[in-house]
């Protein structure tokens, strides 16, 4: 039967001339009217370019016409002209980072839920299923990557002065935490931390990767917008444990994306549950509270997370569970989720 969500779903069919990201991610359809088999749609672009607009009109029509039912399409687009376009908020003013299919943000609503831990291990994942992978620490003013993938060296500088990514366990790496000595903080305001972000993005020789992940800090701020508002995101992953009190921020975090139209890949449940040594499986921050709010945000649930020790001692070492032991109840985990988002991606 015919419905609104019918066609909103048919409609994510249509991808923006040039990116990854289908029109309803991107918000660009702003009404659908469904009646007796006539279905007509507006959509909104941020960009006056004719062609964007012809080119997003036609495949809208066809795939509507292929529905079932359908027996008569009217697709309206509005554009602005060029001087009303939004520079700088539109996403069609976003720049591609040469050479990487695909960048996921992966965040979390407050500190302490293990991101980093998260982003180590699934970058590792990626690569030990064979992705080109590469992972941006935009955590300035507390990088934790460096000691989690174990790089200590500073990059080095290529003849087109670009920032040259050191690469560990096969995974290309860049952090503030590898320009800085050790102990030295970072006393900076906004516009440093939005330049820094952007020299990361574009001034580093990133080279050919299948999937950048970036390591977000947590909260809602300026890092988290300036990825937004510079590039292209294929999505987000959203990170907690499985107590309410971490939920309630996931919820913000999420609300964060869908407001920059960032689609989320998904949840994943971290610190889910401890198996004691007699085999007893305690649920130290309860369990289930990420499937749960997945459910209830209509998102993915990518998997859950047990606690091991092992995990702690990995990332203290500089080399993550899926590399060091990829066998490991806890590697196999990662390795899951790391399959889940690459069936987002394909």
């Amino acid at each position: 039967m015919l419905s609104q969500e019918v066609i909103q779903n048919a409609l994510k069919a249509v991808k923006y001339p040039g990116f990854s990201r289908d029109i309803i991610s991107f918000g660009l359809v702003r009404e659908i009217s469904v009646a007796n088999g006539a279905v007509s749609v507006m959509l909104q672009l941020t960009s006056p370019n004719p062609d964007a607009a012809r080119q997003i009109k036609g495949e809208c029509e066809q795939v509507l016409k292929g529905l079932s039912g359908v027996n008569h399409v009217l697709v309206d687009v509005k554009q602005p002209t060029s001087g009303q376009a939004e520079t700088g908020k539109s996403f069609a003013n976003q720049t591609k980072v040469p050479g990487v299919k695909h960048i996921i943000a992966v965040a979390s609503g407050k500190g302490g839920v293990g991101k980093s831990t998260c982003s180590a291990n699934l970058a590792c994942a990626l690569k030990h299923l064979g992705a080109r992978v590469g992972l941006l620490d935009c955590d300035i003013y507390g990088p934790s990557i460096p000691l989690m993938m174990g790089v200590y060296e500073r990059p080095a500088v290529s003849e087109k002065e670009q920032l040259v990514p050191p690469v560990s366990h096969g995974v290309k790496v860049m952090s503030m935490g590898l320009l800085l000595n050790d102990d030295q903080p970072v006393i900076w305001r906004g516009p440093m931390i939005t330049k820094t972000i952007q020299q990361f993005l574009f001034a580093v020789a990133w080279g050919d990767l299948d999937f950048l992940l970036v390591d977000l800090p947590p909260g809602t701020g300026d890092a988290q917008l300036t990825l937004c508002q510079t590039v292209p995101l294929d999505g987000g992953v959203v990170i907690s444990t499985p107590q309410e009190a971490a939920l309630g921020v996931v919820r913000k975090g999420i609300a964060m994306f869908n407001k920059v139209n960032v689609p989320i890949l998904g949840i994943v449940e971290n610190m889910s549950y401890f198996t004691a040594p007699n085999g007893e499986r305690i649920e130290i921050f309860g369990h289930g509270g990420g499937k749960r709010e997945a459910a209830r945000q209509n998102v993915a649930f990518l998997g859950e997370v047990p606690i091991f020790p092992e995990i702690r001692e990995a990332g203290d070492r500089g080399t993550p569970m899926v590399v060091s032991t990829p066998n490991h109840p806890a590697s196999k985990a990662f390795i899951q989720i790391a399959e889940n988002l690459r069936k987002f991606l394909k």
